[in-house]
Protein backbone atom coordinates (compact mmCIF):
# COMPACT_ATOMS: atom_id res chain seq x y z
CA UNK A 1 0.00 0.00 0.00
CA UNK A 2 1.73 3.18 -1.23
CA UNK A 3 1.40 6.39 0.81
CA UNK A 4 -1.34 5.21 3.18
CA UNK A 5 -3.49 7.83 4.86
CA UNK A 6 -2.89 6.11 8.22
CA UNK A 7 0.15 4.00 9.10
CA UNK A 8 0.33 2.40 12.55
CA UNK A 9 3.62 0.58 13.12
CA UNK A 10 4.73 -1.58 16.06
CA UNK A 11 2.35 0.02 18.57
CA UNK A 12 2.34 -1.31 22.12
CA UNK A 13 0.14 0.03 24.93
CA UNK A 14 0.42 -0.90 28.59
CA UNK A 15 -1.84 0.10 31.46
CA UNK A 16 0.23 -0.72 34.54
CA UNK A 17 0.94 -4.43 34.28
CA UNK A 18 -1.69 -5.02 31.60
CA UNK A 19 -0.72 -5.05 27.93
CA UNK A 20 -3.62 -3.72 25.86
CA UNK A 21 -1.89 -3.68 22.45
CA UNK A 22 1.01 -5.91 21.38
CA UNK A 23 2.91 -4.65 18.37
CA UNK A 24 0.02 -3.50 16.19
CA UNK A 25 0.73 -2.83 12.50
CA UNK A 26 -2.10 -1.31 10.46
CA UNK A 27 -2.26 0.64 7.23
CA UNK A 28 -5.37 2.37 5.94
CA UNK A 29 -5.56 3.70 2.38
CA UNK A 30 -7.01 7.10 1.51
CA UNK A 31 -10.78 6.92 1.29
CA UNK A 32 -10.90 3.42 2.81
CA UNK A 33 -13.50 2.45 5.43
CA UNK A 34 -11.91 0.04 7.92
CA UNK A 35 -13.74 -1.65 10.80
CA UNK A 36 -11.95 -2.79 13.95
CA UNK A 37 -13.91 -5.84 15.09
CA UNK A 38 -13.45 -7.95 18.18
CA UNK A 39 -14.86 -8.94 21.57
CA UNK A 40 -14.82 -6.62 24.57
CA UNK A 41 -11.30 -6.11 25.90
CA UNK A 42 -9.54 -7.08 22.66
CA UNK A 43 -7.86 -3.65 22.28
CA UNK A 44 -9.88 -2.07 19.47
CA UNK A 45 -10.89 1.04 21.44
CA UNK A 46 -7.35 1.39 22.82
CA UNK A 47 -6.05 1.37 19.24
CA UNK A 48 -8.60 4.02 18.23
CA UNK A 49 -7.60 6.19 21.18
CA UNK A 50 -3.90 5.87 20.26
CA UNK A 51 -4.70 7.05 16.73
CA UNK A 52 -6.83 9.91 18.08
CA UNK A 53 -4.12 11.06 20.48
CA UNK A 54 -5.95 10.31 23.74
CA UNK A 55 -3.47 7.54 24.68
CA UNK A 56 0.29 7.60 24.14
CA UNK A 57 1.74 4.25 23.00
CA UNK A 58 4.48 2.63 25.06
CA UNK A 59 6.35 2.20 21.78
CA UNK A 60 5.66 2.39 18.08
CA UNK A 61 4.70 5.04 15.52
CA UNK A 62 1.45 6.51 14.22
CA UNK A 63 1.74 8.38 10.92
CA UNK A 64 -1.05 10.41 9.42
CA UNK A 65 -0.43 11.41 5.80
CA UNK A 66 3.25 10.58 6.33
CA UNK A 67 3.67 12.65 9.50
CA UNK A 68 4.44 10.93 12.82
CA UNK A 69 1.80 12.26 15.22
CA UNK A 70 2.91 10.44 18.39
CA UNK A 71 3.31 13.15 21.03
CA UNK A 72 1.12 15.56 19.07
CA UNK A 73 -2.00 16.68 21.03
CA UNK A 74 -5.32 15.33 19.79
CA UNK A 75 -6.53 18.84 18.83
CA UNK A 76 -3.60 19.24 16.42
CA UNK A 77 -4.09 16.00 14.46
CA UNK A 78 -7.06 17.15 12.34
CA UNK A 79 -9.00 14.01 13.20
CA UNK A 80 -12.79 13.92 13.48
CA UNK A 81 -14.16 11.72 16.26
CA UNK A 82 -17.67 10.36 16.83
CA UNK A 83 -18.33 8.68 20.18
CA UNK A 84 -21.00 6.16 21.17
CA UNK A 85 -22.43 8.69 23.65
CA UNK A 86 -22.30 11.45 20.97
CA UNK A 87 -20.71 13.79 23.60
CA UNK A 88 -22.84 16.77 22.54
CA UNK A 89 -22.88 19.90 24.69
CA UNK A 90 -26.39 19.97 26.20
CA UNK A 91 -26.39 23.76 26.82
CA UNK A 92 -25.56 24.55 23.19
CA UNK A 93 -27.81 24.54 20.15
CA UNK A 94 -27.26 22.05 17.36
CA UNK A 95 -25.59 24.74 15.26
CA UNK A 96 -23.29 25.80 18.09
CA UNK A 97 -22.29 22.18 18.69
CA UNK A 98 -21.21 21.89 15.07
CA UNK A 99 -19.49 25.30 15.21
CA UNK A 100 -17.39 24.35 18.23
CA UNK A 101 -14.52 22.65 16.40
CA UNK A 102 -14.27 25.48 13.88
CA UNK A 103 -14.14 28.15 16.57
CA UNK A 104 -11.35 26.25 18.33
CA UNK A 105 -9.41 26.52 15.08
CA UNK A 106 -9.88 30.32 15.03
CA UNK A 107 -11.88 30.25 11.79
CA UNK A 108 -13.88 33.44 11.17
CA UNK A 109 -17.49 33.53 12.34
CA UNK A 110 -19.06 33.99 8.92
CA UNK A 111 -17.03 31.18 7.34
CA UNK A 112 -17.72 28.95 10.34
CA UNK A 113 -21.49 29.44 10.12
CA UNK A 114 -21.43 28.72 6.39
CA UNK A 115 -19.46 25.49 6.87
CA UNK A 116 -21.57 24.39 9.87
CA UNK A 117 -24.77 25.00 7.93
CA UNK A 118 -23.44 22.99 5.00
CA UNK A 119 -22.48 20.15 7.37
CA UNK A 120 -26.00 20.08 8.84
CA UNK A 121 -27.46 20.02 5.33
CA UNK A 122 -25.16 17.10 4.55
CA UNK A 123 -26.65 15.03 7.39
CA UNK A 124 -30.24 16.18 6.77
CA UNK A 125 -30.61 18.50 9.77
CA UNK A 126 -30.55 21.93 8.10
CA UNK A 127 -33.82 23.01 9.77
CA UNK A 128 -32.88 21.93 13.32
CA UNK A 129 -29.90 24.21 14.00
CA UNK A 130 -31.64 26.16 16.79
CA UNK A 131 -32.69 23.08 18.80
CA UNK A 132 -30.92 21.63 21.84
CA UNK A 133 -29.65 18.03 21.86
CA UNK A 134 -32.34 16.92 24.34
CA UNK A 135 -34.99 17.96 21.80
CA UNK A 136 -33.62 15.48 19.24
CA UNK A 137 -34.07 11.76 18.73
CA UNK A 138 -31.12 9.39 19.11
CA UNK A 139 -30.66 9.20 15.35
CA UNK A 140 -30.69 12.99 15.04
CA UNK A 141 -28.15 13.36 17.85
CA UNK A 142 -25.91 10.87 16.05
CA UNK A 143 -26.16 12.97 12.89
CA UNK A 144 -25.18 16.12 14.83
CA UNK A 145 -22.12 14.34 16.22
CA UNK A 146 -21.22 13.25 12.70
CA UNK A 147 -21.66 16.76 11.31
CA UNK A 148 -19.43 18.13 14.08
CA UNK A 149 -16.72 15.61 13.18
CA UNK A 150 -16.96 16.28 9.43
CA UNK A 151 -17.18 20.09 9.52
CA UNK A 152 -13.46 20.45 10.29
CA UNK A 153 -12.69 18.58 7.03
CA UNK A 154 -10.67 15.91 8.87
CA UNK A 155 -7.83 13.90 7.37
CA UNK A 156 -9.25 10.90 9.24
CA UNK A 157 -12.67 10.09 10.72
CA UNK A 158 -12.73 7.86 13.82
CA UNK A 159 -15.99 6.28 14.98
CA UNK A 160 -16.21 4.48 18.34
CA UNK A 161 -19.37 2.35 18.18
CA UNK A 162 -21.44 5.43 17.27
CA UNK A 163 -24.58 3.41 16.47
CA UNK A 164 -24.58 1.32 19.64
CA UNK A 165 -27.30 3.34 21.41
CA UNK A 166 -29.80 3.12 18.53
CA UNK A 167 -32.60 0.59 18.13
CA UNK A 168 -32.12 -2.08 15.47
CA UNK A 169 -34.23 -0.54 12.70
CA UNK A 170 -32.67 2.91 13.08
CA UNK A 171 -29.23 1.37 13.42
CA UNK A 172 -29.55 -0.40 10.05
CA UNK A 173 -30.78 2.83 8.45
CA UNK A 174 -27.87 4.80 9.89
CA UNK A 175 -25.37 2.17 8.72
CA UNK A 176 -26.53 2.78 5.15
CA UNK A 177 -26.51 6.56 5.53
CA UNK A 178 -23.10 6.69 7.18
CA UNK A 179 -21.46 4.46 4.57
CA UNK A 180 -23.07 6.43 1.73
CA UNK A 181 -21.88 9.73 3.22
CA UNK A 182 -18.33 8.42 3.73
CA UNK A 183 -18.19 7.25 0.10
CA UNK A 184 -19.53 10.55 -1.20
CA UNK A 185 -17.01 12.61 0.76
CA UNK A 186 -14.11 10.20 0.21
CA UNK A 187 -13.00 10.60 3.82
CA UNK A 188 -10.76 7.91 5.35
CA UNK A 189 -12.58 6.23 8.25
CA UNK A 190 -11.78 3.78 11.05
CA UNK A 191 -14.83 2.33 12.77
CA UNK A 192 -14.87 0.36 16.04
CA UNK A 193 -17.61 -2.22 16.54
CA UNK A 194 -18.23 -5.55 18.24
CA UNK A 195 -21.18 -6.25 15.90
CA UNK A 196 -20.19 -8.67 13.13
CA UNK A 197 -23.16 -7.83 10.89
CA UNK A 198 -22.44 -4.12 11.19
CA UNK A 199 -18.80 -4.60 10.19
CA UNK A 200 -19.76 -6.86 7.27
CA UNK A 201 -22.33 -4.42 5.91
CA UNK A 202 -20.22 -1.24 6.18
CA UNK A 203 -16.49 -1.91 5.93
CA UNK A 204 -14.22 -2.13 2.90
CA UNK A 205 -11.87 -4.11 5.12
CA UNK A 206 -12.35 -5.72 8.53
CA UNK A 207 -9.53 -5.95 11.07
CA UNK A 208 -10.29 -8.70 13.61
CA UNK A 209 -8.61 -8.26 16.99
CA UNK A 210 -8.12 -10.55 19.95
CA UNK A 211 -6.07 -10.08 23.13
CA UNK A 212 -4.31 -6.95 21.85
CA UNK A 213 -3.35 -8.52 18.51
CA UNK A 214 -4.64 -8.35 14.95
CA UNK A 215 -5.49 -11.96 14.08
CA UNK A 216 -6.86 -11.38 10.56
CA UNK A 217 -7.66 -8.48 8.23
CA UNK A 218 -9.54 -8.92 4.98
CA UNK A 219 -12.49 -7.78 2.92
CA UNK A 220 -15.85 -8.89 4.37
CA UNK A 221 -16.22 -11.45 1.58
CA UNK A 222 -12.77 -12.95 2.14
CA UNK A 223 -13.09 -12.92 5.92
CA UNK A 224 -16.43 -14.71 5.84
CA UNK A 225 -15.46 -17.12 3.08
CA UNK A 226 -11.88 -17.82 4.19
CA UNK A 227 -11.48 -17.32 7.95
CA UNK A 228 -7.90 -17.92 9.01
CA UNK A 229 -8.67 -19.92 12.14
CA UNK A 230 -11.45 -21.67 14.02
CA UNK A 231 -11.65 -18.74 16.44
CA UNK A 232 -12.19 -16.20 13.64
CA UNK A 233 -14.72 -18.48 11.96
CA UNK A 234 -16.68 -18.82 15.19
CA UNK A 235 -16.49 -15.10 16.01
CA UNK A 236 -17.73 -13.87 12.63
CA UNK A 237 -20.29 -16.67 12.32
CA UNK A 238 -18.79 -18.10 9.12
CA UNK A 239 -19.94 -21.69 9.55
CA UNK A 240 -19.99 -24.85 11.62
CA UNK A 241 -16.82 -26.04 13.31
CA UNK A 242 -16.72 -29.82 13.53
CA UNK A 243 -14.10 -31.69 15.51
CA UNK A 244 -13.26 -35.36 15.49
CA UNK A 245 -10.94 -38.02 14.16
CA UNK A 246 -10.05 -37.42 10.52
CA UNK A 247 -9.35 -40.43 8.33
CA UNK A 248 -7.38 -40.22 5.07
CA UNK A 249 -9.07 -41.45 1.91
CA UNK A 250 -6.16 -40.76 -0.48
CA UNK A 251 -5.13 -37.90 -2.78
CA UNK A 252 -5.47 -35.41 0.09
CA UNK A 253 -9.13 -36.24 0.76
CA UNK A 254 -10.08 -36.60 4.43
CA UNK A 255 -13.25 -37.85 6.06
CA UNK A 256 -14.82 -36.79 9.35
CA UNK A 257 -17.47 -39.16 10.69
CA UNK A 258 -19.96 -36.89 12.45
CA UNK A 259 -22.41 -39.63 13.40
CA UNK A 260 -23.49 -42.99 11.96
CA UNK A 261 -24.63 -42.26 8.40
CA UNK A 262 -23.26 -38.70 8.48
CA UNK A 263 -19.81 -37.93 7.10
CA UNK A 264 -18.10 -34.72 5.98
CA UNK A 265 -15.31 -34.80 3.39
CA UNK A 266 -12.63 -32.14 3.09
CA UNK A 267 -9.50 -31.68 0.97
CA UNK A 268 -6.18 -31.01 2.66
CA UNK A 269 -4.94 -27.78 1.02
CA UNK A 270 -1.28 -28.89 1.06
CA UNK A 271 1.08 -31.26 2.81
CA UNK A 272 1.82 -28.49 5.32
CA UNK A 273 -1.87 -28.07 6.19
CA UNK A 274 -2.07 -28.95 9.90
CA UNK A 275 -5.70 -27.94 10.46
CA UNK A 276 -7.73 -30.39 12.50
CA UNK A 277 -11.11 -28.63 12.57
CA UNK A 278 -13.53 -28.79 9.64
CA UNK A 279 -15.42 -25.64 8.68
CA UNK A 280 -18.75 -26.20 6.92
CA UNK A 281 -20.82 -23.16 5.88
CA UNK A 282 -24.34 -23.25 7.32
CA UNK A 283 -25.99 -23.02 3.89
CA UNK A 284 -23.84 -25.77 2.35
CA UNK A 285 -25.05 -28.57 4.63
CA UNK A 286 -27.47 -31.07 3.10
CA UNK A 287 -29.92 -32.83 5.38
CA UNK A 288 -31.83 -36.05 4.80
CA UNK A 289 -34.60 -37.37 7.08
CA UNK A 290 -33.49 -40.35 9.12
CA UNK A 291 -35.65 -42.87 10.97
CA UNK A 292 -32.71 -44.34 12.90
CA UNK A 293 -31.90 -43.23 16.44
CA UNK A 294 -28.32 -42.86 15.19
CA UNK A 295 -29.29 -39.78 13.20
CA UNK A 296 -28.60 -36.28 14.46
CA UNK A 297 -31.37 -34.87 16.64
CA UNK A 298 -32.98 -31.57 15.60
CA UNK A 299 -32.94 -29.59 18.86
CA UNK A 300 -34.13 -26.18 17.69
CA UNK A 301 -35.39 -24.03 14.82
CA UNK A 302 -35.01 -20.29 14.21
CA UNK A 303 -37.08 -18.45 11.62
CA UNK A 304 -34.91 -15.98 9.67
CA UNK A 305 -37.37 -14.77 7.06
CA UNK A 306 -36.72 -16.56 3.77
CA UNK A 307 -34.76 -19.33 5.50
CA UNK A 308 -34.95 -21.42 8.65
CA UNK A 309 -31.93 -22.16 10.82
CA UNK A 310 -31.97 -25.70 12.17
CA UNK A 311 -29.95 -26.67 15.24
CA UNK A 312 -28.74 -30.25 15.53
CA UNK A 313 -26.75 -32.07 18.20
CA UNK A 314 -23.74 -34.15 17.15
CA UNK A 315 -20.71 -35.74 18.84
CA UNK A 316 -18.50 -33.57 16.57
CA UNK A 317 -20.03 -30.34 17.87
CA UNK A 318 -23.19 -28.26 17.56
CA UNK A 319 -24.45 -28.09 13.98
CA UNK A 320 -26.48 -25.34 12.30
CA UNK A 321 -28.03 -25.61 8.85
CA UNK A 322 -29.74 -22.88 6.83
CA UNK A 323 -32.56 -24.16 4.64
CA UNK A 324 -35.39 -22.67 2.57
CA UNK A 325 -38.65 -22.62 4.50
CA UNK A 326 -40.30 -25.20 2.21
CA UNK A 327 -37.49 -27.72 2.79
CA UNK A 328 -37.21 -27.09 6.53
CA UNK A 329 -40.79 -28.29 7.07
CA UNK A 330 -39.48 -31.86 6.93
CA UNK A 331 -37.27 -31.29 9.99
CA UNK A 332 -39.33 -30.31 13.07
CA UNK A 333 -37.79 -30.26 16.55
CA UNK A 334 -37.35 -33.86 17.66
CA UNK A 335 -36.81 -35.20 14.15
CA UNK A 336 -33.59 -36.92 13.17
CA UNK A 337 -31.44 -36.34 10.12
CA UNK A 338 -28.15 -37.24 8.48
CA UNK A 339 -25.88 -34.46 7.21
CA UNK A 340 -23.53 -34.25 4.25
CA UNK A 341 -21.55 -31.58 2.39
CA UNK A 342 -19.38 -31.44 -0.72
CA UNK A 343 -15.65 -31.54 -0.06
CA UNK A 344 -15.22 -28.38 -2.16
CA UNK A 345 -17.39 -26.46 0.35
CA UNK A 346 -15.45 -27.55 3.45
CA UNK A 347 -12.10 -26.37 4.80
CA UNK A 348 -9.58 -27.43 7.42
CA UNK A 349 -8.83 -24.73 9.99
CA UNK A 350 -6.27 -24.42 12.79
CA UNK A 351 -7.64 -23.68 16.27
CA UNK A 352 -5.76 -20.36 16.58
Amino acid sequence: MHNPSLDVSGVHVQYGGFTALRGIDLRVARGEFVALLGPSGCGKTSLLRVIAGFVEPSQGAVRLNGRDVVGLPARDRNIGMVFQSYALFPHMTVLDNVLFGLECRKIGRAASIRRATEALELVGLATLGDRRPKQLSGGQQQRVALARALVIEPDLLLLDEPLGALDKQLRVQMQTELKSLQRRLGVTAVFVTHDQEEAMSMADRIVVMRDGLIVQQDTPEQLFGLPGSAWVCDFVGAGNLLRGELSALGDGLLRLDVAPGSAIHVMRASTSDTGRIVQVPFHKLRLKPCDSEAGLLVTGRRFLGSIVELHLASPAGAVRAHMPLAEAVAFPVGARATIHADAADCRLLPEQ
